[in-house]
């Protein structure tokens, strides 16, 4: 296992370790390669996160006396800014954090590197700003708005603090461009590939895994999926569950699953759908690993892990009649599931790990003079 020098101190920041999707695997990967350093989070639940970081020294904000979870983490919204702020971090020469919201404004300690670990400018105050404010009732939109201006300014602020980024994609590298003025450098995140065993045992359902939120755009491939005539599956849970299940009634709802029925159900897929255009999406090389092709939104990450025509097939973004006839019309039982889980292997978590310690060392090296 790669691991970073022992004889600096590095300290560990993540947005909040409620439960494990793919940022939090992500970061799972990165406290790896420091496994002395301790680990700060705005909110932290080791029952949420299946213990995936007992036995490490986990800080957490003033904002854990709420005992928040999952369920109920966005209400604190307007709170998180300052908590980060105050989030306490350990004494460090580098401090590396993971963060597609708050982490990458926390105040380092006086003379510490910061490396942030950007897994997308949080959606919600810059490229995902209308929607977010769409989901506010109507008579709440102009405190909406002016909440995400606050945190817009707030977040620029903050990525003044950063000594360098790290990008989890290109498309997340344009965006540290466009909203920071910032460059970075490209990790692609880690993804357990071993988790996964290709089978001739395929089913006759495509299969989405996702949380269910509005930006994830699930309805897309169930609606997709009803106007092809095929069935279809989803894994995942979130605000959008009822609506999603009231809507499209003859889609099967698998809930949340534990790591081996996950796998179980990614084989036997006929094909993964992934409907939103994602910053990387890590779902779709788990679906590679089981040897299945993808089915995905053309832009964004799926554009650097899905080979039209090879791995996959990738149509516009928010086309359900494209989406639909992909489903009904390429033949998914044509792929070559060697080469689909080759192309996973360019993905592992040891690649990661030797990039991400690389990466590191040269912004603190930089930093250093």
């Amino acid at each position: 296992m790669t691991r970073g020098p022992e004889t600096r101190r590095v300290a560990l920041v993540h947005d909040y370790l409620l439960v494990m999707r793919g940022a939090e695997r992500t970061f799972q990967t990165m406290a790896e390669c420091w496994p002395e350093a301790p680990i700060s989070a705005l909110l932290y639940d080791e029952q949420g996160t299946g213990g995936a970081f007992a036995g490490r020294s986990v800080t957490t904000s003033y904002l854990q006396r709420f005992g928040v979870r999952q369920r109920g983490f966005r209400a604190l919204l307007p709170l998180y800014p300052r908590a980060a702020e105050h989030l306490p971090i350990a004494p460090a020469d580098l401090v590396v954090s993971s963060s597609s919201a708050f982490a990458q404004g926390i105040r380092p300690p006086a003379g510490a590197v910061h490396v942030s670990y950007c897994h997308s400018p949080f959606r919600y105050a810059w490229h995902e700003r209308a929607r977010a404010i769409a989901e506010f009732p109507r008579p709440l939109r102009p405190l909406g708005r002016r909440m995400l201006d606050r945190i817009r300014r707030w977040d620029e602020e903050a990525s003044r603090r950063v000594d360098a980024y790290i990008a989890n994609s290109e498309i997340t590298r344009r965006r540290i461009g466009e909203f920071y003025g910032r460059d970075s450098v490209v990790v692609h995140p880690p993804v357990a590939i071993e988790r996964f065993t290709p089978t001739a045992d395929r089913g006759d359902y495509f299969l989405v895994v996702s949380e269910l939120v509005r930006h994830k755009n699930v309805d897309i491939a169930l609606a997709a999926a009803a106007r092809a005539e095929v069935p279809i599956k989803v894994v995942g849970d979130g605000p959008e569950a009822a609506s999603l299940r009231e809507r499209f009634g003859k889609a099967e709802f698998l809930g949340r699953l534990d790591d081996a029925a996950l796998a179980d159900v990614y084989a036997r897929a006929r094909a993964f759908a992934m409907p939103a255009v994602e910053e990387f999406g890590i779902v779709a090389v788990e679906a590679h690993a089981a040897g299945r092709p993808v089915l995905a939104a053309g832009a964004g990450g799926a554009l650097e892990i899905v080979v039209e025509g090879e791995t996959g097939a990738l149509v516009p973004p928010r086309d359900v009649e494209a989406m639909a006839a992909a489903m009904r019309d390429v033949d998914w039982d044509g792929f070559d599931r060697a080469a689909i889980r080759a192309r996973a292997e360019l993905f592992s978590a040891e690649r990661f790990r030797v990039r991400l310690v690389e990466e590191a060392n040269r912004a603190l090296a930089a930093a250093r003079g």
